[in-house]
């Protein structure tokens, strides 16, 4: 039986044991709350925020993520491309995405500002537009990923080859530009 929850805090909840009660939430906010390892598989979430929850390891296999905002969550080993992709839409303040699976996503104009993205797949992803503010991207994975008009101004620990995405329009800092030069095996001295 499907249950619907709408303009409703969460607070300090943990869902390890007992899983996620309902199926679609809208407008509503977890704070604090423990979905390590929970299988949300099938739930929708709409206009929806996570604030300081931990989310390792939560599988989402057609989870539906609409305008979802994560700030200061764990999402360690996530698997967003398990996720409906019908009008999938998130952004993320101040998370610890590492070991993540964007695999395939449409991630047109996303902001991930502050984040922890290591060793995370971007592989296959429309990025474009997307904001990289401020983030770790130590380890993870660009290939063939549209990355026109991505800001990666303030990212760091990146590197990938621009042969192997599409680049045009993609904003780097000098300091960042020797991310894009690795696979050649150039030394970079400063």
């Amino acid at each position: 039986m499907s249950k619907y929850f709408e303009d409703i805090t969460f607070s300090d909840l943990d869902l390890t044991n007992d899983g996620l009660e309902g199926s679609e939430y809208e407008n509503c906010t977890f704070t604090k709350c423990n979905f390590s390892g929970v299988d949300i598989s099938g739930v929708k979430f709409e206009d929806c925020a996570f604030v300081s929850c931990n989310l390792t390891g939560v599988k989402m296999s057609d989870t539906s993520l609409r305008k979802v905002h994560f700030s200061g969550c764990k999402l360690l080993g996530a698997g967003f491309d398990k996720c409906g992709d019908f009008l999938f839409e998130a952004d993320f303040d101040e998370c610890m995405i590492d070991s993540a699976s964007f695999y395939g996503k449409r991630l047109q104009k996303t902001r991930f500002s502050g984040c922890m993205l290591r060793d995370t797949d971007f592989s296959n992803c429309d990025l474009r537009e997307a904001v990289f503010d401020n983030c770790d991207l130590e380890r993870s994975v660009f290939v063939n990923a549209d990355l026109q008009k991505a800001d990666f101004r303030t990212a760091f620990n990146y590197a990938f080859d621009p042969a192997e995405n599409k680049v045009k329009g993609a904003r780097f800092s000098n300091a960042g530009v020797a991310g894009l030069l690795t696979h050649f095996g150039l030394r970079i001295e400063h």
